[in-house]
Formats: structure tokens, sequence, C-alpha cells
């Protein structure tokens, strides 16, 4: 028993570290967006009480958080050390995983100009978080930061790949990404774009959901050790098909079983119902955690 004890507190200060490395991360995230931005995010949100500011920003503290776990994740077996472990190897560690995580930051605020400009692309997503305190854009973006925070981090997840797998998985879950938003307007009966800018925080919310799930579902296809190119697509392949199956059918059973009584596209687009929006949201993220633990 003092033995396991011992074992146990031996392994907490290497873990605190990370704590710490994680926290300068999120630190730089912030510096980051305030370099970028031709705002002040402060202002922002303490000044004028913005909360599509707040929204966006916590999705975005919490892509860049998702990257870097993916970056810290390792098999347990590798982690285990004699003593406290204060190695070179674990120097290593903590360089390489702060490296992803400045990667990750860089990659956010990039892939956040092209996925507004391929989701959202028929208004000024950023003057109606900013101008606008539209709270239905911040959620949808609060959606993207963290799809694609899942993303980046199955790409950079696991061993045997190196930073060209990581690119390539990357890449191709973006395209997914854009390919969903698509799919998910044409299975809708309303205009995701005309809501979202009329200020239906509802379908911002909704939407922000389902890319939350489809980002799950990404995250399962491009996660673990890179066995080969093969393996590699064709798992991405068959997560993909299976992830939009899953999800446009839950949304349907949404219809029929959970909320029986409404029609939730009804609910969200015309009345603007927050509650259905939030239930469609918690039923399809559900769903990919499912997908993710059972396969």
């Amino acid at each position: 028993m003092i033995d396991a004890f011992i074992d146990t507190l031996e392994i907490i200060p290497r873990g605190l570290v990370f704590v710490g490395l994680g926290l300068v991360v999120l630190v730089i995230a912030k510096l980051a967006r305030d370099i970028i931005t031709p705002y002040k995010i402060d202002e922002e949100i303490i000044g004028k009480n913005n909360l599509a500011v707040a929204v966006r920003l916590s999705g975005y503290f919490m892509g860049v958080i998702l990257v870097f776990l993916g970056a810290l994740y390792q098999p347990i077996s590798s982690i285990a050390v004699d003593g406290l472990g204060f190695d070179r190897e674990y120097a290593e560690d903590i360089l390489r995983v702060f490296l992803y995580s400045l990667a990750g930051i860089a990659a956010l605020n990039l892939v956040r100009i092209f996925m507004n400009r391929l989701i959202l692309f028929r208004f000024d997503i950023e003057k109606e978080v900013v101008e606008g305190q539209n709270v239905g854009s911040g959620a949808a973006e609060f959606g993207m930061y963290i799809a694609t925070g899942l993303l980046i981090a199955g790409s950079v997840a696991g061993e045997g790949g190196g930073p060209d797998t990581a690119a390539a998985f990357f890449g191709m879950g973006l395209v997914l990404l854009v390919v969903f938003a698509l799919f998910y307007q044409l299975t809708t009966s309303f205009d995701m774009h005309s809501e979202i800018e009329g200020k239906n925080t509802a379908v911002g919310i909704a939407l922000g959901g389902n890319l939350i799930a489809i980002g799950l579902v990404i995250f399962k296809a491009v996660f673990g050790d890179f066995d080969g190119w093969n393996e590699g697509v064709a798992a991405f392949i068959t997560f993909g098909v299976i992830g939009f199956a899953l999800l446009y059918v839950m949304r349907l059973l949404l219809d029929k079983m959970l909320l029986p009584t409404v029609s939730a596209s009804k609910a969200i687009a015309v009345d603007r119902n927050l509650g259905v929006a939030f239930i469609e949201s918690a039923v399809v993220i559900s769903s990919a955690l499912i997908l993710f633990i059972a396969i």
C-alpha cells in the first residue's frame, strides 16, 4: 500500500509541470488573439458585456487545450519511469508538446478565417460577433473552434506518424468539416445563414453542437497510432460516412422519440427555442461520444 502511494506521488510532479505548461499555452493563445484582432477583447467582454465575444473566446481556449492534450497523449507504457523522471526524454516531451501547441494556436487562428468563409460565408461573422453582439454567431464559432481543436488533437496524438501525417489528416478533416456543414444546411428546413445573421441564437447553438459532434467523429477517425496510409485513410472515410449518417438519424429521432410533440426544426428556427437547441446539441454530441467509445 505504501509503495502504491509513493509511486503515485512520484508521477504528480511531472503532471504538475504539464498543468503549468498548459496555463502558459493559454496565456500565449490569448496574447496571439489580442495581437491579431482589431478590437480589444477585454474591453468587449468586460466593458461592453459582449457575450458573443466571450462565447467565441471560450471555444478558442478549449480548442487550444484540446490540441495541447492531443500532443500530450502517449501510451501509458511510454511514460512509466523510475523516480520523478525529470530526464532528457521528459524535457523533449515538454518541448514537443509546447511546439505542437504553438502550431495549434497558429492553425486555430488561420482556420477561423478559412472556416468563416466556407461555412458561414453569407455574412461578416466578425462584424456580427463584435458590433452586433450576435450570440448565435459566437455559438457557431464556439463549435467550430472545438471541432477544429479535436481535429488537430487527433492528428497529432499517438505514435508512428510525424508532421507530414498530421498535416495530411488535418487537411482531410477540414474538408470533411466543411462538407458536413453543407450537409447540415441541406438536411434542415431552414437557412442557417439567414437565421444566424438574424440573431437567432438557437440556430447558432444547434449548428455549434453539430460541429462539435462531427468533430468528435473526425477525432475518432484520425486518433491513435499511425499504422500506414491505407489503414488510416480507410478508417477516416469509414468513420466519416458513419458519422454523417448517425448524426442525421439522431436529429430525426429527436423529433420522433425524444420530443414527439414538437418539431425541433420549427422550435429552433421559428420559435428560437434555446432549450430545444441545447437538447439537439446534447443528443448529437452524446451519440458521437458513444461512437467514439464503442467502436
